[in-house]
């Protein structure tokens, strides 16, 4: 059966070391570590990451560790992104969000994963980056939190 492909954006590592949000993204993180997932980052994450304190950016290299697929930003990707911004999904503000779920949508990836909730993972926003998706010729995208894709062990028992 074929892996799932899942886009994480940097919340999803940074998620990693934040008591609110460890428990799921180490999770997702000792996933792919498992080859349940395929990750797939871009160089907007790379770029990111950067600047991360140090426990970020171990789960960072244990990350790359697992060999993730790494977008670069295309033109059909940067004009996609700019359509959510013309269509006022995304402020200006906001032009790497929109950047990752343009990458994830044109690379065709099963599932973006990220904590930002008020601006990605929202219902109404999931719909509107999905309509314009669909007028431009792409596919839906589903979009999600580490907490519904992830799976933990804890839940099992």
């Amino acid at each position: 059966m074929k892996r799932l492909r899942i886009y994480i954006d940097t919340s999803v590592i940074g998620g990693c070391c934040d008591a609110e949000f460890a428990r799921w993204s180490n999770a997702l993180l000792a996933d792919f570590v498992a080859g349940r997932y395929r990750a797939v980052i871009s160089e907007i994450v790379q770029a990111e990451i950067e600047d991360a304190p140090d426990a970020v950016l171990k789960k960072y290299v244990a990350l790359m560790s697992t060999g993730p697929e790494v977008l670069g930003m295309t033109p059909r990707a940067a004009e996609l992104a700019q359509m959510y911004i013309t269509h006022k999904i995304l402020s200006g503000n906001f032009t790497d969000d929109a950047r990752h779920i343009a990458l994830a949508t044109v690379a065709g990836v099963d599932v973006l994963v990220s904590w930002i909730f008020k601006h990605i993972v929202h219902f109404d926003k999931i719909r509107m980056f999905n309509a314009v998706n669909m007028r431009h010729g792409y596919r839906a995208i589903s979009i999600y939190s580490p907490r519904e894709v992830a799976h933990d062990e804890r839940q099992s028992r």
